[in-house]
């Protein structure tokens, strides 16, 4: 365990959203969520949806999961709530931590009619900042669908640079292999 981290910042604030960690309950707002956005994540999250979207049980285990594993510090799982409405809009996450080197993964989703709002630039921008300020990680790594040109748009926007490709690295739902885009940002680069 990393006990630098046991007082990092559990919510992160921008100028429209809240970005927390999850608490118990959470799961009904969550699964409200995933479920009006199902046609739209199905193919970007296959696991989320598997594992969380069934049902309200299920988010709300999804949900706990995320609890546990920020104390264990193994994923950084939290929820985007909007200021005004006040409603879960979002899911952001760093996972796939590394510890050694140190760095993370980022992987992100807003509801479908929030796109092209700004908002993701926000909270993305904030994450970043959260992941080599608070987590004190060297690198992140965004990895996004060959085909998912607004992910890719916002990556670049909020300072990651495109590293390559990885063939055959995805498979859909529909059991198609696919290629993902992989975007990273080293710390050393960082403006802070």
């Amino acid at each position: 365990m990393r006990h630098q981290l046991f007082d990092i910042d559990t919510a992160l604030i921008t100028d429209r959203c809240v970005v927390r960690r999850f608490r118990e309950g959470d799961g009904k707002a969550f699964y409200k969520l995933l479920d009006n956005n199902r046609d739209y994540l199905l193919n970007h999250f296959p696991y989320l949806m598997a594992e969380a979207a069934k049902n309200r049980k299920t988010a709300e285990s999804f949900v706990r999961e995320c609890i546990a594993e920020w104390l264990l510090q193994t994923r950084y799982a939290m929820g985007v709530w909007h200021n005004e409405s006040t409603e879960l809009i979002g899911f952001v996450q760093v996972f796939n931590l590394d510890w050694a080197v140190p760095m993370g993964e980022v992987g992100y989703f807003i509801d479908k009619d929030l796109i092209r709002q700004g908002i993701m630039t926000e909270i993305l921008a904030r994450v970043v900042r959260f992941g080599f300020l608070q987590l004190e990680l060297e690198k992140l790594v965004i990895k996004t669908l060959v085909d998912n040109y607004a992910s890719q748009r916002l990556a670049r926007r909020v300072g990651f640079s495109r590293e390559g490709d990885l063939r055959q690295e995805y498979r859909l739902p529909s059991g198609t292999l696919v290629d993902l885009m992989r975007f990273g940002f080293a710390r050393e680069t960082y403006g802070e």
